[in-house]
């Protein structure tokens, strides 16, 4: 069997001046049960995540990953993440790992209904292999995502670009994509332009410049993309956000889908229309993203 680690970090007594959770966790057993059947997470999907890639034992862009999770909570009335307790947390869950590449998971949920504090969990166990994927690539379609560029500024009760639990669309979108012979798909506005992946940010490639879709549309910042800019910047590359419609996406140079876990797949194809890949980029690309990252 896989081995698997699991924590849980305890909620703050009333009044704690350190924030809303105490410097507190307790390791449990990851084979035994852990929630209740009133907590929110499984009935509502009413809580936030983060994953974190480790490769050997070193757990990738910590900092970042904990700046979305308080953002993430912020956007949904969540009490704000006591950042030095999930830090240890994470330490401690990736001292756990294995050699290889290995995942950390935050969860951070409302917790039992009508309950006196939050539910909070961190796990980790291996990662799935995806050296096939970054080598080889995926064919995307596009996916209308069902509402119009602004729609995120004029109703944030939808919650559009917080890491919540709800995945249920996304999940779906990756099913609607297999069904169409395509590996994963590439979200839309209803007014065309594009956002990002299920469970993956978008880069595109447009001679020395590298794009992504500019996140005022709702998109979950992407921490493997902010890493992935500066390092091309670095390189001597030029970076933006933009707003892009659907129509650009057949005349880049080339893209990518990159995540925390995944890294940075090659896209060969949209909607069937083959885009270049090169294959040498990409591994220059994954090999950053598989050294060591604070």
């Amino acid at each position: 069997m896989a081995w698997r680690f699991a924590l849980t970090i305890d909620p703050a007594a009333p009044g704690d001046p350190r924030g809303s959770f105490a410097e507190t966790f307790t390791v449990i057993d990851p084979a035994a049960p852990a929630l209740s059947v009133g907590e929110l997470s499984t009935q509502r999907g009413d809580g936030i995540f983060e994953s974190i890639g480790v490769v050997d034992g070193h757990p990738q862009e910590v900092a970042a990953h904990l700046e979305r999770l308080v953002h993430s909570a912020r956007i949904c009335d969540l009490p704000e993440p006591h950042v030095g307790q999930w830090r240890e947390a994470v330490a401690a869950a990736a001292a756990a790992c294995g050699p290889g590449e290995s995942v950390v998971k935050l969860i951070l949920s409302r917790g039992v209904e009508h309950g006196p504090a939050p539910t909070a969990w961190v796990t980790a166990a291996p990662a799935a292999d995806f050296a096939a994927v970054r080598e080889r690539g995926v064919r995307v379609v596009t996916l209308d995502r069902g509402y119009a560029l602004d729609v995120p500024a004029r109703a944030p009760w939808l919650l559009l670009g917080a890491k919540t639990l709800s995945y249920a669309v996304n999940m779906a979108a990756l099913r609607e994509a297999k069904r169409r012979g395509a590996d994963d798909a590439i979200f839309t506005t209803s007014d065309g332009f594009v956002l990002e992946a299920p469970t993956a940010s978008l880069i595109l490639r447009r001679g020395d410049t590298f794009v992504t879709p500019a996140p005022h549309g709702g998109i979950l910042r992407g921490t493997t993309q902010v890493s992935l800019f500066a390092h091309l910047e670095e390189q001597g590359f030029a970076t933006a956000y933009a707003t892009i419609a659907v129509s650009d996406l057949a005349t880049v140079d080339a893209a990518w889908l990159v995540s925390s876990v995944r890294l940075a797949a090659p896209i060969t194809a949209v909607d069937g229309v083959a885009l270049p890949m090169d294959a040498a980029f990409t591994a220059a690309i994954n090999e950053y993203l598989l050294s060591p990252r604070d």
